[in-house]
């Protein structure tokens, strides 16, 4: 039953290999990259403001795209967590 259920979770519908994680698309890319620009320069700079906001758009863009498109559950389910978590922040 547990392996069922692994199986079901972690499975790649097209594969059939295991995923976990994978090696990050250009939206997930970006976010870090822009993250990094906003950790080294702050957000007091319009580069800094710009940078935070393309992390946001793309950190949303990453998750919806995992939501649509993720190759198992979990991967939707993580996409669906960091999109929940992204919006709660972003009203808050």
């Amino acid at each position: 039953m547990l392996m069922h259920v692994f199986d079901w979770a972690f499975r790649d519908r097209s594969t059939g290999r295991i995923v976990m994680a994978q090696w990050p698309n250009l939206s997930l890319w970006i976010f870090i990259t822009a993250s990094f620009v906003t950790m080294a320069i702050g957000t007091v700079t319009p580069v800094g403001l710009a940078a935070r906001i393309a992390a946001t758009v793309f950190l949303f863009i990453w998750a919806g795209d995992e939501v649509l498109r993720g190759v198992n559950p979990w991967r939707r389910g993580l996409g669906a967590a960091v999109l929940i978590g992204s919006l709660v922040r972003f009203i808050a």
